[in-house]
């Protein structure tokens, strides 16, 4: 059987394309459409339907695009409530696609109209499952998502179906059927997804903890609910664009493709008020940018960090970015829901210098110069999560995750002098420019983060297996 995983590691996302006979089915598309249908075109193929396994948090799907653009028909499973025309299957419902079928089975639990799709090929063979959220190699989705849409479900209670979705559904199926799964490692869809993005389902009997045949119901609630971090702002905002619909990729594109001078995008930036979000890489970064904008460097897991770090999905974006990268980051900004890129700078950051505009600096040290200045005085904020924090760290340094840094800025100082670091330099970049533009400005950061500061003679607390925390 033909089944093409279509893998997006900045999201890690998994959207997936099944063929036969000349029918084609795309599962839960990303937002840009066109590369499935040239998927689809280089198998001489019509795409018939667009599987959505649910309504999505993480990222705004593709689905009305490819339906808009191939006259495919948008499928749901039972109790979806779309505000636009689609299928809404039956449980058990089977749709042909060629000589292949898709049966839906009912697996509530991450949000209550997901569903797993059982893929039978060509001779009436089970040959595997796209789950979607319900099931992911070493984890399952996490159930306090839909929750913040739906007011009256409660983890607990979205938890208890899923143990039922799980145990009724998914596990007296064949041993041998293939499970792919929506997402894989690096997803805030889940806690504990392995790096591997398929599995053969006997296998994750065995090895996924939330499979244990001898887990009872409440034992496997506690157990899926304990752990779990806040989930990003971001979030509800994407269910929803994904139930009521959203503005064309094309017409998001249109809006942000506006090449712009360095006079006209300093006045857009003062009329307007946008965020002036900088996509460099850090050290470019620091060396000089535009006062106030913030840095979220495109060469990483940009989408989900706009996510985590800007509240609202319509705050309009200004971007500045490397000659050639701004349709890139246009087009990983409307993934997760933000289409309000009204503009970027012609040239990038040369044309802002050449214009002898205002220029700021975040001051970046390396390791060793934070080993020859250290002392137990010395102020560390570290913003890894907490989970690497608790694994190791600089003995005194103050753990503040960056997703959770607009909670806690009053425990930075204005003055007095401090230091941040996060793994590997990413994430400290983008807190340092967060608190600069708010008025802080005796901070340093450090380059390569805890990576390199591993590699010097700065004081740390004993190492300790993530696997063995709580």
């Amino acid at each position: 059987m033909k089944v093409e995983q279509i893998y997006t590691g900045c999201l890690a996302h998994a959207a997936y394309y099944i063929e036969s006979n000349g029918e084609a089915a795309i599962f839960d598309p990303l937002r840009e459409v066109q590369p499935y249908i040239d998927r689809a075109n280089k198998d001489n193929a019509k795409i018939k339907y667009v599987f959505e396994t649910h309504f999505h948090a993480d990222f705004v799907s593709g689905h009305l695009d490819l339906k808009k653009k191939t006259g495919a028909s948008i499928v749901f499973g039972p109790t979806a409530k779309p505000s636009y025309d689609a299928i809404v299957a039956e449980d058990n419902q089977i749709f042909n696609v060629g000589d292949y079928k898709v049966k839906i089975i009912h697996t509530p639990g991450h949000t209550m109209e997901s569903t797993t799709y059982l893929l039978i090929d060509e001779d009436g063979k089970e040959h595997g499952l796209i789950t979607g959220d319900t099931l992911f190699i070493g984890d399952v989705g996490r159930p306090d998502l839909a929750q913040h849409v739906i007011s009256e479900l409660t983890e607990e209670k979205l938890a208890g179906h899923l143990f039922d979705s799980l145990r009724n559904r998914i596990m007296p199926l064949n041993d041998n059927l293939i499970v792919y799964p929506n997402h894989g490692a690096g997803s805030a869809c889940g806690k504990k997804m392995s790096d591997e993005t398929t599995d053969t389902l006997g296998h994750q009997k065995k090895v996924n903890y939330a499979l244990r045949a001898d887990m009872t119901k409440d034992e496997f609630i506690k157990e899926l609910l304990t752990g779990l971090t806040t989930p990003p702002g971001y979030f509800p905002q994407n269910v929803l664009m994904n139930i009521k619909g959203y503005d064309s990729l094309d017409k998001v594109m249109t809006r942000g493709h506006k090449p712009l001078s360095a006079e006209a995008f300093e006045l857009v930036a003062d009329e307007k008020r946008p965020l002036v979000l900088d996509t460099r890489d850090a050290d470019d970064f620091a060396k000089g940018f535009i006062p106030n904008s913030i840095n979220i460097a495109l060469d990483g897991n940009f989408a989900q960090w706009v996510g985590e770090m800007i509240p609202d999905v319509k705050q309009e974006i200004l971007l500045v970015t490397y000659p050639n990268k701004e349709e890139e980051a246009i087009t990983r900004l409307s993934r997760v829901g933000y289409d309000f890129t009204i503009g970027y700078l012609e040239g990038g950051f040369e044309t802002w210098k050449k214009a002898k505009k205002d220029i700021d600096v975040i001051k970046r040290i390396t390791a060793k110069e934070f080993e020859e200045l250290m002392s137990e005085n010395s102020l560390v904020f570290d913003v890894r999560k907490v989970s690497e924090f608790e694994s190791q760290h600089i003995i005194n340094a103050i753990n503040v995750p960056l997703n959770e840094i607009n909670n806690h800025l009053q425990e930075f100082p204005k003055d007095k002098p401090f230091v941040l670091h996060c793994a590997g330099g990413y994430r400290s970049m983008i807190a340092a420019s967060i608190l600069k533009q708010r008025g802080w400005n005796n901070l340093v950061d450090v380059a390569g983060g805890f990576d390199e500061i591993s590699k010097t003679k700065i004081k740390r607390t004993k190492y300790v297996e993530p696997s063995t925390m709580l």
